[in-house]
């Protein structure tokens, strides 16, 4: 075995373990750790908050369309700006390829535990988001600062700064882009390369200089900062979003009558597992989570740095704007993407994962002009995702090393772009997928521990609200 090979097998074994280390047996089910903490963490913070939040939603919106906003009030970016960079990061290939690899791998009947995980979602980023601006820090600039190594070292206490550590950790690694330079690189090699006979006795040369390409792009905007990530966001992202639903309802409607019999196939699957590793429900519920997780990033905490750098004077609004991240990433364009390889039947073709299934349906439903749609989505997703993940990751390293890391990050960032678009998808997969469950650990246990110091924030709030 080369050293290549053992390094796949290491930390493809990591993520396994990470995803499903058992927390609770009941009979003959066992629960794994990360299941129990990102359900049970949302089940907890829907229920503890009496749902307050959900009923606030149109709230939300008001503040994201800046109602509230205050040019003086401390932070970086407006609200809607703190969104989008959020989005730029959840609404990307997660949306596209993340879909298709929770179908492979447990069934159409993913998406319904990508549902749920979604909506118990919303409540942990209603948490963790306000945690950010209640408890932000300051960096050695002086600079303010948000996100779950502050809010658990500042709420609670130095005894528990090995949690933000632990965190920050993960994230150098967790918050790389290897996955999206990886799928662009995959549907450039396989719907532009490879028909037009390039590269094809050199592949690795071709997807060198693919992430060499992706990597200048994103290191003249992301040594811009925030700020400048946060402009370019806002614009992309709108444009993103729309491009890549008006493709995908073209399809749904195309199918209108079966989208019954489709949503009727997700929910009994959800429950049954017929179609994955036979009849196992447990490996269906993980495979969404899992995919959920990655798309939206609930409980996960990297947004939470985002919206930590809103300017605003109330933590509670911007836990609400928050929230509306897993409406709009999973319930909305996840659901979307679904129904389109659902409906084109390609799910059901060996050999197809990833973007390749994406592309496959929107080929087989909409033909050269599906292809030209998913080929820009995906260009768009990616990009913008690479500019907006860097924050996190610099985030990070200026929390562990100080705000003179975050030039040497940066590079270190742009260099994974290159090596994400040369490796395979099994080990960019298992990559962030065990950094992911790390870095979840300390967010949502931080989030738990600080839930009443947000609750007693939100009465407040909310009280306020009625006098006005």
């Amino acid at each position: 075995m080369n050293l290549f090979k053992t390094i796949e097998l290491a930390v493809s074994s990591f993520a396994d373990f990470m995803w499903s280390a058992p927390f609770l047996t009941m009979g003959t089910v066992e629960i794994p750790f990360l299941l129990f903490l990102l359900l049970g963490g949302g089940v907890f913070f829907s229920i503890y908050s009496r749902f307050v939040p959900f009923k606030y939603f149109s709230h939300g919106l008001k503040i994201l369309m800046g109602k509230y906003n205050d040019p003086n009030d401390p932070g970086e970016i407006t609200h809607f700006q703190a969104l989008t960079s959020a989005l730029a990061s959840t609404v990307g290939l997660g949306n596209i390829s993340g879909v298709a690899i929770a179908i492979q791998m447990g069934g159409p009947g993913a998406l319904f535990w990508m549902w749920v995980s979604a909506l118990l979602g919303m409540s942990t980023k209603f948490f963790s988001c306000t945690l950010s601006i209640l408890y932000r820090g300051k960096d050695d600039q002086g600079q303010i600062q948000g996100g779950p190594m502050y809010y658990i070292e500042n709420g609670l206490g130095k005894r528990f700064k090995p949690l933000s550590i632990l965190f920050s950790l993960a994230g150098l690694i967790g918050c790389t882009v290897m996955f999206q330079s990886n799928q662009l690189a995959d549907i450039i090699r396989d719907q532009v390369f490879l028909p037009n006979n390039m590269f094809v006795e050199n592949a690795l040369i071709g997807d060198f200089l693919q992430g060499l390409i992706m990597a200048t792009l994103t290191g003249i905007v992301i040594f811009g900062g925030i700020q400048r990530i946060g402009k370019v966001a806002s614009y992309l992202v709108p444009i993103m979003v729309i491009l890549y639903l008006l493709s995908g309802l073209l399809v749904i409607f195309k199918h209108i009558t079966e989208i019954p019999s489709l949503f009727a196939l997700i929910v009994n699957d959800a429950f049954t597992g017929d179609a994955v590793m036979g009849g196992a429900v447990g490996a269906v519920i993980i495979a969404g989570v899992r995919r959920a997780l990655f798309s939206n990033e609930a409980g996960l905490g990297t947004s939470d740095m985002a919206h930590g750098a809103a300017q605003t004077n109330e933590p509670v609004r911007e836990g609400l704007v928050a929230m509306i991240e897993p409406f709009i990433d999973t319930i909305i364009v996840c659901t979307i993407t679904a129904l389109v390889i659902l409906s084109s039947g390609v799910w059901q073709e060996e050999g197809l994962n990833g973007v390749t299934m994406t592309t496959a349906a929107f080929i087989t439903e909409l033909g050269s002009f599906g292809k030209f749609l998913l080929l820009s989505a995906v260009l768009t997703f990616s990009l913008s995702t690479m500019m907006s993940y860097s924050y996190y990751g610099s985030k990070c390293s200026g929390y562990l090393f100080g705000t003179k890391s975050i030039f040497y990050y940066r590079c270190f960032y742009v260099v994974t772009i290159i090596v994400g678009a040369m490796i395979t998808i099994e080990v960019v997969l298992s990559v962030v997928d065990g950094m992911y469950a790390v870095m979840a650990i300390p967010t949502v246990i931080g989030s738990v521990l600080l839930s009443g110091k947000v609750m007693d924030e939100a009465k407040k709030y909310f009280a306020k609200l009625k006098e006005i």
